[in-house]
């Protein structure tokens, strides 16, 4: 939600209002990619810090340097944090910035997929493995060719292939690979590199991962997301386009492509028959959160389906210091998936 609305809310009013509480309250935690490991809930979040830097549309803010992990035994439990998975001064490649990162599991190794920028301030994506899935992991030496961007979403389909989604526009870069290659130009506005409005959005990508989970197995392609009537969502139609926070789950055979629509603060999703879409746009599955930006998981526990997700509840609207939540989420007799106001009715913006 914008900065200038925190002030006319009522954060206690609001906190007894919604739906569910912060996850852990010792430190900040964002961005929650949850997944199911030897029947446990296991949570891979941001490390929110404050770390002074000033405000911009760049994230510059958002000076995270490590990653914990979070564990439940269900939805309901109290959560327990597992301590330092990962820091950046561990990371030979990386600065800073440790963003949104996922998790994946194969053959008893676990990978913890991350971004960070390059010490040429240019974000790509590494991979780090440990024995265990609450790390500590072990980050590999280079960032995997060819990636770039943030907000990396690892997908295990059912005939054992794994995917990549990645990509966020504004500070996480994606509009500067617009050509291929890096656009290194340095203009201070995150958007002198976006389509303008009536051209097609821009996309996530997706790539197959080889079988070491380490690289890309093919070239990233775009995830295209197109309306009812098949047409590519437009850059302008800031309602429904792609701005950030991939994630992928699959449900009665159908794939479903979620994300965040970044300035509009809503998570939306769109719906394929295959892992590479396009998907067509199916509707919303959250309101705006209380903070600036809004990212989650969806994970099937035991037969139901939660999306994990986050405010800036605990810190009273602070956009940089997030707490992650957890929610039921449904899917209607449709396929469709019920919107979910997070505050029962109250709604984040004044």
């Amino acid at each position: 939600m914008p900065e200038e609305s925190i002030e006319h809310i009522d954060f206690d009013e609001l906190n007894k209002k919604a739906i569910s509480k912060p996850l852990v309250e010792h430190i900040y935690t964002a961005d929650p990619s949850a997944h199911v490991f030897n029947g446990k809930i296991y949570i891979y979040p941001s490390h929110d810090v404050d770390a002074g830097e000033a405000f911009d549309d760049l994230g510059s803010h958002f000076a995270m340097e490590d990653y914990h992990v979070i564990s439940m035994t269900d939805p309901d439990a109290e959560a327990k944090d597992h301590g330092v998975a990962l820091h950046v001064k561990d990371v030979s490649w990386a600065e800073k910035q440790m963003w949104a990162p996922d998790a994946a599991e194969k053959n008893g190794k676990y990978y913890l997929f991350f971004p960070a920028k390059d010490h040429n301030g240019i974000f790509k994506i590494g991979v780090a493995l440990s024995d265990s899935p609450t790390g500590p992991f072990i980050a590999e030496a280079h960032p995997i060719k060819e990636s770039f961007s943030i907000d990396p979403a690892v997908f295990k389909d059912d005939d054992d292939y794994y995917y990549m989604y990645f990509g966020g526009i504004w500070g996480g870069q994606l509009q500067r690979w617009r050509t291929g290659k890096f656009n290194n130009k340095e203009e201070e506005s995150p958007t002198a590199h976006l389509p303008p409005d009536n051209e097609p959005a821009l996309c996530a990508k997706v790539a197959k991962l080889r079988d070491d989970l380490l690289e890309f197995a093919e070239a990233p392609k775009d995830v295209v997301i197109i309306d009812e009537n098949g047409n590519r969502l437009l850059q302008g139609d800031t309602q429904r386009r792609f701005f950030e926070a991939s994630w992928l789950h699959k449900y009665k055979g159908k794939y479903y492509f979620s994300y965040s629509t970044g300035d509009t603060h809503f998570i939306c999703y769109a719906i394929a028959d295959n892992p590479y879409g396009p998907f067509k746009y199916g509707g919303r599955i959250l309101n705006p959160v209380v903070g600036w930006t809004s990212h989650h998981s969806i994970v099937e526990f035991k037969g139901n389906w939660y999306l994990f997700y986050h405010d800036s509840s605990l810190s009273k609207g602070v956009t940089h210091l997030r707490n992650i939540k957890v929610t039921q989420l449904l899917h209607d007799e449709n396929g469709y998936i019920r919107t979910i106001e997070p505050y029962g009715g109250i709604k984040a913006q004044s």
